[in-house]
C-alpha cells in the first residue's frame, strides 16, 4: 500500500447520498493533494421502452441523457470548487456501472474509490450481486462508502482486527484516509469450542479462565500489531471484548463515537469479501458512520 493518496475516483449516480460521497472525496483531496475525478455511468437499458413511446432515435435519446448527466456533473464539480477549492475531473460514460468503474480505476491508477451508501449506486449493485462485480476486485482498490456529511476530517477510526495480514493492511488504510485521527483497535473474540465445552458440562469457572487467557493474549497481539503498524502510543486505543464480532463492532462504533470504520478484506478481493462476508454486509447495512473496505 502507498503512503499517500494519489488519485480519488468518485462513483456517483447524481443522487443526494452520492453528493455526500463527492464532498467527502473533495475534503480528502483538499487534505492530501490527491487529484479527484467524478464518474457517472449512465444505464441506457431502460430507455428502449421510453424511446418507443417518444418516437425518437436511439442515438438522439442517448445523447440527450448523457448531456443532461454531464451538465449535472459539471454543476457538482463547480460546487466542489467553490466549497473546497478542488477542481475535479468529470467523466460521463454509458455502460455497466461496475465494469466501467473497474476500467476507469485501473486506467487512472486510482488508489481509493468513493461511493454513496444508498440510492441507485455502487453499493446497491454490490449488495444485490451481479456477474460484473468480480471484475472490480481486480482493481485491488480500497473503497470508501460514505454515509455521513463531510463536516470535518475523520477524528476517530474504529479498526476491527483479527491479527491476520489483512489487519495490518486495514490499519495502514485507516492512516491513509485519516492520518490525524485516533485509531481504536477492536478485537472481538470467542473462546474456541466454547459451545462444545458447555455441552461437555465443563464448569463455568474453567470457561471464564479460558476467556481471561484469550483476552490477555489478544491484548498482547493488539499492542504488537500497533507497533508493527508504526502507530504512536498516543494515537491508539485498545478494546478487546468477548462476543459476536458484528455486534461488538456496531456497539463500539457508537460507544467510541467513531466517524469511520475500516474493514479488512479476507477473500481474494475486497469485492468478493463484500459479496460473501456476512459480517461486512451487516456492518455496511447497519453502521451509522462511513465504512472503508481495505485491500
Amino acid at each position: 500500500m502507498t503512503t499517500r493518496l494519489n488519485h480519488l475516483l468518485v462513483a456517483t449516480d447524481l443522487s443526494a447520498p452520492a453528493r455526500r460521497a463527492a464532498e467527502r472525496a473533495a475534503r480528502l483531496s483538499e487534505e492530501t493533494g490527491a487529484p479527484l475525478e467524478l464518474l457517472h455511468v449512465a444505464n441506457l437499458a431502460p430507455l428502449e421502452r421510453l424511446r418507443l413511446l417518444m418516437m425518437e432515435s436511439p442515438e438522439a435519446l442517448q445523447q440527450r441523457v448523457l448531456e443532461r448527466a454531464r451538465h449535472k456533473l459539471h454543476d457538482l464539480g463547480a460546487a466542489l470548487l467553490t466549497r473546497y477549492g478542488i477542481s475535479p475531473g468529470v467523466r460521463v460514460v454509458a455502460g455497466d456501472l461496475l465494469a466501467e468503474l473497474a476500467m476507469e480505476a485501473d486506467a487512472r491508477l486510482s488508489d481509493l474509490i468513493v461511493c454513496g451508501a444508498r440510492g441507485e449506486s455502487f453499493m446497491r449493485h454490490i449488495l444485490l450481486g451481479s456477474t460484473a462485480e468480480r471484475m472490480l476486485g481486480k482493481t485491488k482498490c480500497p473503497m470508501l462508502v460514505v454515509k455521513q456529511l463531510a463536516h470535518e476530517p475523520y477524528r476517530t477510526v474504529l479498526v476491527p482486527v483479527d491479527f491476520s495480514p489483512s489487519s495490518l493492511i486495514a490499519i495502514r488504510a485507516a492512516r491513509l484516509v485519516a492520518p490525524r485521527a485516533e485509531i481504536v483497535l477492536l478485537h472481538a473474540f470467542e473462546v474456541p469450542f466454547e459451545g462444545h465445552l458447555r455441552y461437555a458440562s465443563v464448569d463455568a469457572d474453567t470457561i471464564r479462565h479460558y476467556r481471561v487467557v484469550a483476552r490477555k493474549e489478544a491484548i498482547q497481539k493488539a499492542h504488537a500489531l500497533a507497533k508493527q503498524a508504526g502507530l504512536s502510543p498516543h494515537s491508539v486505543r485498545y478494546v478487546v471484548l468477548h462476543g459476536n464480532p458484528a455486534s461488538c463492532i456496531l456497539a463500539q462504533e457508537q460507544e467510541q463515537n467513531c466517524d469511520l470504520l475500516v474493514m479488512g478484506k479476507h477473500g481474494e478481493s475486497a469485492l468478493e469479501d463484500l459479496l460473501i462476508g456476512s459480517v461486512t454486509k451487516r456492518i455496511l447495512a447497519e453502521s451509522q458512520c462511513d465504512v472503508l473496505i481495505s485491500v
